[in-house]
């Protein structure tokens, strides 16, 4: 079954980590345990991908910013991503006067 997702037209949700809408989950289109959702933060913000018993997977789709990693800050631009293991966890925050979009990818860990 093919789902069209129009993206511009979900309801963005305001955070204390800027704002977000979910684009792909159960509710959207069937999907079972994965949860992608754009992110947008303004100078200023920043978003914690927290560590969790899952996969996860950030991707600037525009803008530049910085991403702290194990305690080291860096600098990123649009197209970098990042892969975080079930225990890892990331900060991403604009430069300063910049904003970025994120997709954030979350995919339950699969047992061995």
């Amino acid at each position: 079954m093919l789902t069209f997702i129009d993206t511009n037209v979900l309801v963005k949700v305001k955070t204390p980590e800027g704002e977000f809408a979910e684009i792909l989950n159960g509710e959207l289109c069937g999907a079972k345990n994965v949860v992608a959702a754009l992110r947008w933060l303004k100078s200023g913000e920043k978003f914690s991908a927290e560590a969790q018993d899952k996969h996860q997977l950030l991707y600037l789709m525009e803008g530049e910013g910085s991403i702290r990693l194990n305690e080291k800050n860096y600098d990123v631009s649009k197209g970098a991503g990042v892969y975080l293991g079930p225990s890892e966890s990331a900060t991403v925050q604009p430069a300063a006067g910049a904003s970025v979009k994120l997709l954030h990818l979350v995919v339950p860990k699969i047992p061995a």
